[in-house]
């Protein structure tokens, strides 16, 4: 590489995620045929538009990547062409939130999702993001005692307030969600369903976490997570009299965006594949293992884990435990010191706020990736304990 100073920056980044434990919840390890494709010729060309009606000549190879890319996104997640649509293009899972919302739901409409603290994301309708400011937000919490979703509470709110969609979704919530019984709440106030699936994608496609697809009108997922591809995003809408499936490409260009990223759409495709496999499934399997053990080694140590356990590759750590233990912004940079990386993260019922919380947020998907299995969990949970606790 002529620009010896990038050159440097990039060795330096590739030493530094070498050299730790990586629990960050939302990262993973791709492929080295997924970077290929990622840094391939094909970002040289622009590609605005669809396949077959691009607004730039000499896109026929292009077509074909997207194309390739759309076919595998439906048959991983075993959907009909003729009953899904997906489109490729979103750079990431935030803008493909906001282009759902902005082709299905009026301006100052209501957008109903889980409240940040509980586990749910910015995209969600939180006020601090556009998507509180554009659209009027309903946020849903954890109960309090079990810190989990309380169905009954949240369609008596649900039915009280009508809101145009209801996102199912979340960022730092470990457990299944019934996607069924959102889908009768939803049914029960004339709100349409969206899914947010981008932390457990991976987990639909091994088979390890129950598809939204049987009972959702739209589902975005990112690909840079449990699904171990690029930073990207999918979007895919129900294909009925709606027309749903013209509205979100309509947003997407000339709406929302301009040029796609073919160069991520390929690595995508890459990705897609990828988690086509036995082997892929056997690896969200282990995910799923590894998340479990790591949560109980951790409580056996006295650690507040929230809503007990885990169902998937996350784990949210109360890490203050009311004044006993430690702030989670104290907790995450004194494990960073010991080469473990995790992140610092709100737990249901915060009383701390955002910028040093009171927990932080586990996963398991970069480290099996690199192999571990259950007696590492066991280990690094020791490791952690004993960090934490000074020792």
């Amino acid at each position: 590489m002529r620009d010896k100073q990038v050159e440097k920056l990039i060795k330096e980044e590739e030493k530094r995620q070498k050299s730790v434990v990586n629990l960050i919840a939302s990262e993973n390890i791709v492929s080295d045929d997924v970077l290929r494709a990622l840094g391939s010729k094909l970002t040289n060309k622009y590609a605005e538009g669809y396949p077959g009606r691009r607004y730039y000549g000499g896109n026929q190879v292009i077509d074909k990547v997207e194309n390739l890319a759309i076919a595998r996104a439906l048959k991983l997640f075993k959907l009909k062409p003729t009953e899904w649509h997906v489109n490729v293009q979103p750079l990431s899972g935030s803008p493909a939130n906001f282009t759902i919302y902005s082709a299905l739901i009026p301006m100052g409409g209501k957008i109903m999702g889980m409240k940040l603290s509980s586990g749910g994301h910015l995209t969600h309708g939180h006020p601090a993001s556009m998507t509180g400011k554009f659209w009027k937000p309903v946020q849903y919490e954890l109960d309090k005692k079990t810190e989990v979703i309380d169905y009954e509470a949240l369609k008596k709110l649900a039915i009280a307030e009508k809101p145009d969609i209801i996102v199912c979704g979340f960022t730092a919530y470990p457990r299944v969600v019934d996607f069924k019984k959102f889908r009768e709440i939803a049914d029960a106030c004339g709100a349409l369903l969206h899914v947010d699936m981008s932390h457990f994608a991976g987990l639909v496609a091994g088979g390890v976490y129950p598809s939204p697809f049987p009972y959702a009108d739209s589902v975005v997922t990112t690909t840079h997570k449990s699904l171990r591809g690029p930073r990207h995003g999918l979007i895919f809408v129900k294909k009925d009299a709606r027309e749903f499936d013209k509205k979100i490409d309509k947003m997407i260009i000339p709406g929302l965006y301009g040029g796609p990223h073919e160069n991520s759409i390929a690595a995508v495709a890459v990705a897609l594949k990828e988690a086509d496999t036995p082997a892929f499934k056997k690896y969200a399997k282990q995910v799923l293992k590894n998340a479990k053990v790591l949560a109980k080694e951790l409580q056996k140590f006295g650690w507040h884990i929230i809503s007990g356990g885990t169902d998937s590759h996350l784990i949210l750590m109360d890490t203050w435990m009311e004044g006993k233990g430690i702030p989670g912004k104290e907790a995450s940079a004194r494990l960073e010191k010991a080469g473990i990386i995790v992140n610092m993260n709100t737990i249901p019922g915060e009383t701390r706020g955002a910028m040093d919380p009171s927990g932080i947020r586990l996963g398991t998907c970069a480290e099996t990736t690199r192999g571990k299995k259950e007696k590492d969990m066991i280990k690094l949970a020791e490791r952690m304990n004993k960090i934490l606790k000074n020792k």
